[in-house]
C-alpha cells in the first residue's frame, strides 16, 4: 500500500519510482537525485533523505555547509570524494560522514552509474562560499 506524502507532516509510505529524478543546483553532467524525504514532499524539518545516481563524469561542485551534517552511502559504482584537500575513492558499501565546515565534492570517475544514499540534517543550511 502506498500513501502520498503531504506537507501536513503525517507518516507516509511511498515507492521510490513515484519520486521524479532532479538535477539540483550545483550538480552537473547527469548527477540526478530523488528527494525521498524532504520539506517539499512531506514537511520534514530535520532530515533530507535522497538517492542519487551519477552517470560517468557527473559531479556535484565543491561546496561547504555551515550547519548541515551529511552521510553518503555508496550502493553501486565508484566515485572520487574530496574532503578539503583529501581525495578518497568511494566504492560499494563505503560511507562517509561529512561534518559542517568541510569543503567537499563527489564525482563519478568510474565506468558505470554511481548510486548512493544521502542523508542531510538539518534540512536548511545556506551554503557558505568555497
Amino acid at each position: 500500500m502506498t500513501t502520498s506524502p503531504s506537507q501536513t507532516r503525517e507518516a507516509f509510505v511511498s515507492h521510490i519510482a513515484d519520486i521524479p529524478w532532479q538535477e539540483f543546483p550545483g550538480h552537473f553532467g547527469g548527477a540526478l537525485s530523488k528527494a525521498l524525504v524532504a520539506p517539499a514532499n512531506c514537511g520534514s524539518r530535520h532530515i533530507d533523505h535522497r538517492i542519487s545516481c551519477y552517470q560517468p563524469m557527473a559531479h556535484v561542485a565543491e561546496h561547504v555547509h555551515r550547519v548541515q551534517e551529511q552521510v553518503y552511502h555508496v550502493l553501486e559504482g565508484e566515485g572520487l570524494l574530496t574532503l578539503d584537500e583529501r581525495r578518497v575513492l568511494m566504492r560499494k558499501h563505503d560511507y562517509v560522514f561529512v561534518p559542517p565546515g568541510v569543503r567537499h565534492s563527489f564525482t563519478n570517475n568510474g565506468l558505470v552509474p554511481l548510486v548512493f544514499l544521502v542523508v542531510t540534517s538539518p534540512v536548511e543550511d545556506g551554503e557558505a562560499p568555497v
